[in-house]
């Protein structure tokens, strides 16, 4: 009994087998010429970017995948962090999105995907897209957003220009503010 169970098992693997090699053409299937999307000229893992003005590191660009493009002047960004930095070099805040496109020779990021910037200070930007321009040293967007500061003040709106220290701060429209008020009693 044993040996008809393994005869029938070596049999099925054996047809398995048989059925796998090619198919009804006759002919064997060929991998692309190559793994690039698109035009693509080259694709990175794992590549940073310095962010900087004036020649001053401002920050520091990290993507889990890069696509290259226009002869490595615009990279198409997946899963990136940009870590920005102070005037004297400390860690200042932290970018995250799922996706971005960074132009070289306009030395502009742009984020989109569940953007969210976190500052040392403990103030939270959430938006679907933003813009940072390394030249101008200013972030800004027509989406929806919403601005966290300590301890519990929010605003929200749609569109914005701010510093990238979040400090100086124009809501375009439908501003929406929230503020503890302190009542003192006579």
């Amino acid at each position: 009994m044993a040996r008809t169970a393994l005869l029938f098992v070596l049999a099925s693997v054996f047809a398995l087998a048989l059925g796998a090699c090619g198919d009804s053409t006759g002919t064997t299937p060929q991998a692309s010429d190559t793994v690039l999307p698109d035009s693509s000229e080259s694709m990175g893992y794992g590549v940073r970017v310095t962010l900087t003005n004036n020649s001053v590191a401002k920050g520091e660009l990290l993507a889990d995948t890069t696509l290259f493009y226009d002869s490595s002047n615009r990279l198409e960004l997946r899963r990136l962090n940009v870590t920005f930095y102070n005037a004297i070099g400390e860690k200042d805040g932290l970018l995250t999105a799922k996706e971005g496109t960074y132009n070289k020779r306009l030395n502009r990021l742009e984020a989109r995907g569940n953007v969210v910037v976190v500052r040392a200070d403990g103030k939270r930007l959430e938006t679907p897209q933003l813009v940072y321009d390394e030249l101008r040293n200013q972030m800004f967007s027509d989406s929806s957003f919403v601005l966290n500061e300590p301890p519990k003040r929010q605003i929200s709106g749609i569109g914005f220009e701010t510093d990238p220290q979040l400090t100086k701060f124009r809501v375009m429209k439908n501003f929406k503010g929230v503020a503890p008020v302190k009542v003192e009693t006579p």
